[in-house]
């Protein structure tokens, strides 16, 4: 399925977007060494359920997970890139976590990821995987605007990966986005541009590029959700929802806290 949202909805996306981007932005700013994953979980929920949203996440049970995720955020930590089952784990200083976060804000979903390193220890070769996610989103994001094609956001971010050297993986990527968390058109993270559906004001895309540091292959944890870097390398994953829009793209999810 693919949604066209109206206006009215549009202004709904906005807000779930500012919500979920304050949310990470909070998140992060409490993680420091010694936070357990579990802690960041409970600290999401609180936020959700105080902002009168719906968590995504909680009974989401998808054909490549195991049952109901049951949880409230995504954490990631180190060789983890995609769908973290939160656990029992304390966070060590030069740890590289990401925190991927939905949720529906009056009927409409958002839904964004960010990577960082806590505590002091700054591995350069992570500080480098972080940025090259972050640089391929916002060649995605630039491509974004009506006419263009799926192919083009694709082929822009893969670009910015493959001059980077990162194996690319185009089994999971960026997804339409609207009343549900997950629909198509689905967006790779390596493509040909002039190809795929053509995009349209008012389409809702959530654009994902991640890397693993030396394979493009997953493992799935024992969790039956977590995917892993099938070598044990790092990964990151830097995830935006944006707006198309008459002029181009709207990025969604935005933080508005100062």
């Amino acid at each position: 399925m693919i949604e066209i949202l109206s206006p009215a909805e549009l202004v709904r996306a906005k807000e779930a977007g500012a919500l979920v981007a304050n949310i990470l932005h909070t998140l992060k700013g409490r993680t420091t060494v010694g936070t357990n994953l579990l802690d960041i979980d409970q600290w999401a929920k609180s936020m959700i359920l105080e902002a009168g949203a719906v968590s995504c996440y909680v009974d989401y049970a998808p054909s490549f997970g195991r049952g109901p995720f049951g949880h409230y955020i995504c954490t990631g930590v180190n060789d983890a890139v995609l769908h973290g089952l939160p656990r029992d784990y304390t966070l060590a200083d030069g740890d590289l976590l990401t925190l991927d976060l939905a949720v529906s804000l009056r009927g409409v979903a958002a839904d964004s990821a960010i990577s960082f390193i806590v505590g002091e220890t700054r591995p350069a070769e992570s500080v480098a995987m972080i940025d090259v996610t972050e640089r391929a989103l916002r060649a995605g994001i630039a491509a974004a605007r009506p006419g263009a094609r799926i192919g083009d956001l694709s082929y822009a971010i893969g670009s910015v990966l493959s001059e980077a050297r990162y194996p690319v993986n185009t089994e999971f990527g960026g997804h339409g986005i609207g009343s549900t968390m997950h629909q198509d058109p689905h967006v790779p993270n390596m493509g040909r541009p002039g190809r795929g559906y053509k995009l349209r004001p008012g389409l809702l895309l959530a654009l994902e590029p991640w890397v693993m540091a030396d394979t493009a292959e997953l493992v799935t944890d024992a969790d039956g959700w977590t995917l892993r870097s099938v070598t044990g390398c790092r990964t990151a994953h830097s995830e935006h929802t944006i707006a198309i829009t008459h002029d181009g793209a709207e990025i969604l999810t935005l933080p508005t806290l100062v």
